[in-house]
Parts: C-alpha cells; structure tokens; sequence
C-alpha cells in the first residue's frame, strides 16, 4: 500500500473546506435556508452555488442580464410561477427563447388552458379524443388552432408589415396578449405580455421553427409581407451586450437548458470580437441549468471551459462559472425563491427603447475599426 507523502500533521490545503456537517431539516425551513445549509455535495452544492452566484455577483447594479430559454417550460407553469416574478423584479434584463415556449405561453394569454396529466397515457387514444400531450402535460387540439387563428389576425395587422427584429416582433405581439390579459381580467399570467409591460427585449434565434414561424408562413403563401430580420437580432444582441461592456458594466448569460438560444446568446462575444474586430474579452458570468452532456456533442455550446476557447466568457472570470446538471423544472423555481428572498428588486434597464441607440454605438465603433484597418493597409 503506497504510503502518503503528507508531513505527519500537516493538514493539506484540498481539506481546508467548510465541513460537511449540515443543521438537520426542520418543519417551516425556507427556500433560501435549505440551499445554503442543506445543499452541500454533487448537484446540490453546484445549485448552491448557481443560487450564491446569481444572487452576490450577477443582479450586481452594473451587471446586464440575459436570459435563455429553452425546452418545453411555459407549457409547464414557468413562466408564470417564476419568469415573470424574475422579470418583474428586474433580474432579467433580455432574453432569448424557443419560437415554442412563446408560443405555448401565448395559450395562458389569451385564456386558453393546459391540464396535468400522465406521461404514459395511451397517445392513441388521446389522438382520438382531440387531446395533445407534451409529456405529462394535456390540452385540447383547438388551443392549439384557437392560438393559431390569433397570431395570424394580428400578424395581418399594417404594422407587422415590415422588416423588423424578432425582439420588436414579440413586443408587438405583447401589445395584442397584454390587452387580451385585461379583457379576461385574469391577472399576469403570460411571459409575452408582461416583457412587453417591461420593455424586456424578447428575441428567437430560429424564428422559422415553431407554430408562431408555421403560421406567418402560411400568411406568406397569402402574399402577407411577414420579415424577420434576423441580421438585425444578431447585432442587436450583440450591441446590448457590447453596449453594458463599454458603460463600465459586465454582461451575464442565465441559460436554462441548452439548444439554440444559448450559443445565439454566447455568440454576441465572438460578434464582437472575431466577425466585428472590437476589443472585448467575454461575457462575466455564465449559470447553466441543464441535463445534456458535454461528451455527446449535446451541450449546445458546450462548457465554460470550451466557451473560453471561442471568446465567448472571459477566461478571468472563469471562476464565476457555474453549470449544474439539475432539470429546469427543479431548479428554476428553487433558484426563483432563492434571488427573491436574498436580493432586493433591481431598478428595472428597460432594454427595448434603447435598441436603436445601443445598436448605433456598435455600428459607430464597427466603422471607426474599419477605417482604422484601411489606413493601415494603405501606409
């Protein structure tokens, strides 16, 4: 048996931590009281530490924070039991989100409902009965074409008609459910309508993919001038963040799953630093919730380590990094409870208004590099 190199005493520095030696659970703890004491190994102590790291460093006043969303999680409640709270609360400063999470929230909106069920349900039997299921989740076939009629009405509305940003698209849309809201006289329940209420930008990194893309479509086979302008997404979110950076700020990434929406988020970085040329070193923060492996090539962008390598997260800050591989539905409402207990209310950045002029900085900085670059080659 190998014997230890350890001086006899001498205690080694990887055995200087807190000791494990939690308080036992008591009736009446709350959310905020059990992560801190009760989380302390494997996943648990890297929720503890999503929740610290949320909560210390990221609703810091000159952070900016953008969120991601993905999977199926307005279906399931979410967006309601904690998005919004977040949102109202100021933690949440952009997002953005599958074309479908903005689509199933739009059903709460406008007075539609989704049901509990049982994941193992015979699917037979509910095609049969009209019945659509999202795993454990039900709903009748007709909210979905009871939501598919609402966005093409007001998808033909002039004012869609042009070629605009996903982000403008989605707060005109919060426009049309916020005021459906009030008609049903049902309180906030939709995430759409209350970013709309809170000038949160609210972007889709595939617009083309969901019942929201399938009906302007078809809107488009009518002749209907339907654009998104996804060019303009890129830039934008590149300039928000690029815009918090150059104010003295730092820009936070929350990311909830994986897919799509987390590398259009990451990729502002690069944007700015490799396609743009402007001197930038990363985002600051980076919290991931997820389920997905790095080895399967299903991380979608992968971990902070591998973001480093991109430029996407400043590998200075790479400390402040955390991913915890927890389902969403679990902790999103714990990591929810945990930032509204410990943290007061930020003043809320209202990010919408402010897209033209954050968007003109970086163009204006853009055009200074390359009139930079092109007296250089000519001297």
């Amino acid at each position: 048996m190998a014997s230890s190199s350890k001086p006899p005493g001498k205690a080694s520095r990887y055995a200087k931590g807190p000791s494990i030696a939690p308080e036992p659970i008591r009736p009446g703890i709350t959310v905020d009281r059990l992560v801190d004491t009760a989380f302390l190994a494997y996943n648990g102590a890297r929720l503890r530490e999503a929740c610290r790291l949320l909560v210390e460093k990221m609703l810091e006043p000159d952070v900016t924070v953008g969120l991601t969303l993905s999977g199926a999680l307005t279906p399931a409640g979410l967006g309601r039991s904690c998005l919004i709270p977040l949102l109202k609360a100021g933690f949440v400063d952009w997002m953005i989100s599958t074309g479908a999470n903005l689509y199933h929230d739009t059903h709460f909106g406008i007075g539609l409902t989704m049901h509990q069920g049982r994941w193992n349900a015979d699917d037979v039997v509910l095609r049969e009965q009209g019945i659509v299921r999202i795993f454990d989740i039900f709903f009748d076939y007709d909210v979905l074409l009871r939501t598919d009629s609402f966005f093409r009405e007001i998808m033909r509305q002039p004012e869609f008609h042009r070629p605009m940003s996903t982000a403008e698209f989605h707060y005109r849309v919060g426009k049309y459910v916020a005021e459906r809201e009030r008609a049903l006289k049902q309180g906030e329940i939709s995430l759409v309508a209350a970013a709309h209420r809170l000038e949160v930008p609210v972007y889709t990194s595939s617009p083309g993919d969901s019942s929201i893309g399938m009906n302007a479509a078809a809107l488009s086979l009518e002749g209907v001038p339907i654009q998104w302008d996804v060019f303009r997404d890129v830039n934008e979110t590149a300039a928000i963040v690029y815009g918090a950076k150059r104010s003295g700020g730092k820009s936070a990434i929350l990311i909830l799953g994986g897919g799509s929406p987390k590398n259009f988020a990451l990729q502002t970085e690069p944007q700015i630093q490799e396609v743009l040329g402007l001197e930038e070193a990363g985002h600051d923060y980076f919290l991931q919730l997820t389920d997905a492996r790095a080895d399967t090539g299903g991380l979608s962008g992968a971990t902070p380590g591998e973001a480093v390598s991109w430029g996407k997260i400043d590998p200075e800050k790479l400390p402040d990094a955390v991913v915890a591989y927890v389902d969403s539905t679990v902790a999103l409402p714990i990591l929810t409870a945990y930032a509204l207990s410990k943290h007061a209310e930020r003043p809320l950045k209202r990010l919408y208004g402010k897209r033209d002029a954050l968007l003109a900085e970086l163009k204006s900085a853009h055009a200074a590099r390359a009139g930079a670059e092109a007296v250089d080659e000519r001297s």
